[in-house]
């Protein structure tokens, strides 16, 4: 019952922050918006309809509303994050080891800096993969594009960039926690890379190659200085016996000269 409360209340904080970002995010959704639409307000193609002007569509009564909405749900995911994130690893911490707690806070700090980055990333290409993808309609065709469909390939955009580059950061925790070790990532390194890029290639709302290799080449870099850091951290590790070459169902071999029992 205690760790049900416990529980209880985390996330009554974590809503608490969610709702107070939710707020300020309708408070400010213009300059918010604003920031999300300059990739495509800065392409020719936005202003065809009205000359100087980014105009996108409305369909429906309500679209508006719900993109205020999501935009601002958007915003307060992003605001409240250390709020949420820390009552996460508040909850889960008495249940690790005193090194892996160690470790956790760490990683936790490098979470949001990774995250942003990837996103960031995301915002900088969106423009050009935008400009791919427009590229493809007929010389009579005007592109209008609906507010809603915008939102949603942002946000898939700056979601899967952001999640991508956590990837590595989750090898060096699982090695560090002594589940993944770094031969069994040399081992398959060829055959991760290639699902990196496959990867790329079906996560991309855009599916336009520009996107896709600015997606993978920074995956296949932090995969890299993940495993470089794998292995300088397990090259300084003590060196213990090695049963790795052992089969699954084959029991270790026992050291019978530390054996002190007498004879029965």
């Amino acid at each position: 019952m205690e760790h049900l409360r416990e529980l209880r209340n985390r996330i009554l904080i974590s809503l608490l922050a969610l709702v107070v970002g939710i707020v300020v995010g309708f408070l400010f959704f213009q300059p918010i918006w604003t920031f999300i639409t300059e990739p495509y307000c800065s392409l020719p193609a936005s202003q065809t309809l009205r000359a100087g002007e980014c105009t996108f569509a409305i369909r429906g009564v309500f679209e508006a509303f719900f993109v205020n909405l999501k935009v601002a749900v958007m915003f307060a995911m992003v605001v409240s994050s250390p709020v949420w994130l820390y009552q996460i690893w508040a909850f889960v911490t008495p249940g690790l080891y005193r090194n892996e707690k160690r470790y956790s806070l760490s990683f936790l700090g490098l979470a949001i800096p990774l995250f942003l980055a990837g996103a960031g990333l995301a915002y900088l290409i969106m423009d050009t993969g935008l400009a791919i993808l427009l590229s493809f309609a007929p010389n009579n065709a005007i592109p209008l594009l609906e507010m809603d469909d915008y939102l949603t390939y942002a946000l898939v955009m700056l979601v899967i960039f952001g999640v991508s580059f956590e990837l590595p950061l989750l090898m060096v925790f699982l090695n560090v926690i002594g589940v993944l070790p770094r031969a069994t990532v040399a081992k398959h390194r060829r055959t991760v890379i290639f699902i990196m890029f496959v990867f790329a290639a079906l996560a991309t709302p855009s599916t336009d190659p520009f996107s896709m290799v600015a997606l993978a080449i920074p995956m296949v870099v932090l995969f890299a200085l993940a495993e470089g850091f794998m292995y300088l951290r397990e090259k300084r590790a003590p060196k213990g016996e090695d049963f790795s070459n052992l089969p699954d169902d084959e029991a270790s071999p026992l050291d019978l000269e530390t054996d002190t029992d007498p004879p029965k």
